[in-house]
């Protein structure tokens, strides 16, 4: 059993909410990821969510037989200016705060860089920035926990502070609560310069690492191509799933053993993502 879903601003900000649900229905996803500043162009502003809001935005999914499986709030928990950082961990907070009146107990986040806009610093691999994040995760879980929601962490090979399979295990050893989750995107942990060893063999170490922690998955697609810079193949990101090198076969078997009936999100989808993905999974 597969159930495929979008990510609701892959197909354009829309207002008013009930728009959005309308197209997104026609594609008749099992569930979305919502992020509201990003999908809906009237979407309240810091500070400004309740109760009535979000059980408002659920009900107009939910006419469409559309779940919210998690609510995008993609901050930089370790962002090296401390009010900016502040400010961003008060809306993820908001976020964990109304997530049970969207239906939807996920907040997911990537785990930031020492860039402000989350992309490469060589600072970013050092152990004060792995503090800097579990400082910033152990906050988030207090209210997760208070509140029965979930922080659904992503990791991002090359670029963020978690950026591979340990650094991942090590995080949810450390805080070892029900709270914190995994929204695992196979593609997003290739590194860059390509894999070492074979693709069932990598997904079979991450499963082996936090498999039982995985609560959604986000899938995409990547091709090893040619780069100016380098002599060597170099891994080229974001293409609809389905479309490049992601063995997929081999992936969606073993989610079918591990991970029955999970949220499988498709990101950078088109209209004929969803359909090509249950071909696929229909036709094994």
């Amino acid at each position: 059993m597969f159930n495929f879903g979008l990510r609701a601003h892959d197909y354009g900000k829309q207002t008013p909410p009930e728009k959005l649900a309308e197209t997104l229905s026609q594609y008749k996803p099992a569930s979305i990821q919502l992020a509201l500043a990003k999908a809906l162009s009237d979407a309240p502003k810091d500070g400004c969510l309740s109760p009535g809001y979000a059980r408002a935005i659920r009900r107009i999914f939910e006419k469409k037989d559309v779940a919210i499986a998690v609510l995008g709030c993609y901050i930089n928990p370790v962002h090296p200016d401390t009010d900016v950082r502040e400010k961003q961990l008060r809306r993820f907070e908001e976020h964990l705060c109304y997530a049970s009146d969207f239906g939807c107990p996920v907040v997911g986040t990537e785990t930031g860089s020492r860039n402000p806009d989350c992309s490469f610093h060589p600072d970013t691999a050092k152990p004060a920035t792995f503090d800097l994040l579990c400082a910033s995760i152990e906050r988030l879980l207090k209210t997760a926990e208070k509140r029965g929601a979930i922080v659904g962490v992503e990791a991002v090979a090359d670029q963020h502070t978690i950026s591979s399979i340990e650094l991942m295990k090590r995080l949810l050893d450390l805080f070892p609560s029900p709270c914190l989750k995994v929204v695992y995107d196979p593609v997003n942990l290739i590194p860059i310069a390509g894999l070492s060893e074979t693709q069932e063999a990598f997904f079979n170490r991450a499963f082996d690492a936090f498999g039982d922690r995985i609560a959604v998955i986000h899938a995409k697609d990547f091709h090893m191509g040619s780069n100016a810079n380098s002599a060597n193949a170099v891994k080229v990101n974001g293409l609809p799933a389905g479309t490049g090198d992601m063995d997929y076969k081999t992936f969606f078997s073993l989610l079918a053993q591990k991970k029955p009936g999970i949220d499988i999100l498709l990101e950078n989808s088109v209209p004929e993502t969803i359909a090509l993905m249950r071909y696929m999974t229909e036709n094994e």
